[in-house]
């Protein structure tokens, strides 16, 4: 296939652009680069650490849809996608790309066109983990306002809608020693996870943060 613009649209939050580079379909989000398919190995080490099988999830962010494609893989039994770009949403239920068709066509997936803060404050629903990869971590955001989805209050929140023992993951594109403090202060166990990864012949390490809403350990 050509490379070249898939597909674009405008949101109150910025542009939002998929589009396929040297081979591979990138997203780009408020004109930063948010994912591509080159390297999808954090994506699903994400997935993987809410557990296997994970139980029911609540996943901040459809992205490209590869974190949500691997928990229904690992066996959740339902997972709500809450997602503030709308038309990363059409384009699922479009089937715009073959891994968000199969996404939105699962009928253990609900779509949710919302905001991740305004959502699980709203929420009375309670998930065995809450999956966070709403944007690349606090030290590099593609919309500023997702601060607040770092801060001790919001954590605080998700764990709270975690059942006995459930988990909180959170994508960071860089360790977070803030983070992981403020974490510390809420949950009940917390965990770091490194996930290096080669991207055009450069290295990375992207981290990943466990937290357990009890004192159950891992």
């Amino acid at each position: 296939m050509e490379d070249g613009i898939i597909a674009r649209a405008d949101t109150d939050a910025g542009e939002v652009v998929l589009r396929r580079r040297a081979g591979a379909l990138e997203l780009i989000v408020n004109g930063v680069f948010a994912m591509d398919t080159t390297e999808v190995s954090s994506e699903i080490a994400l997935a993987d650490a809410a557990g296997s099988p994970p139980g029911g999830v609540l996943v901040g962010g459809l992205g490209l849809g590869f974190t949500t494609a691997r928990l229904l893989d690992n066996g959740a039994t339902g997972v709500d996608v809450v997602e503030r770009a709308g038309p990363l949403l059409d384009w699922a239920r479009q089937g715009t790309t073959a891994v968000l068709a199969r996404v939105a066509a699962d009928p253990r997936t609900r779509l949710h066109h919302a905001g991740i803060l305004d959502f699980v404050t709203a929420a009375s629903d309670r998930w065995d983990a809450i999956v966070l990869d709403v944007d690349n971590g606090p030290s590099f955001l593609i919309h500023d306002d997702n601060a607040a989805v770092y801060g001790t209050g919001f954590l605080a929140a998700c764990l709270d809608r975690l059942t006995a023992g459930g988990r909180l993951l959170v994508w960071c594109e860089t360790a977070s020693p803030a983070l992981e403090r403020d974490l510390r202060r809420v949950a009940g166990a917390v965990e770091a996870i490194d996930v290096p990864v080669t991207r055009e012949g450069r290295s990375f390490t992207y981290t990943l943060y466990r937290a357990w809403r009890s004192t159950v350990t891992p």
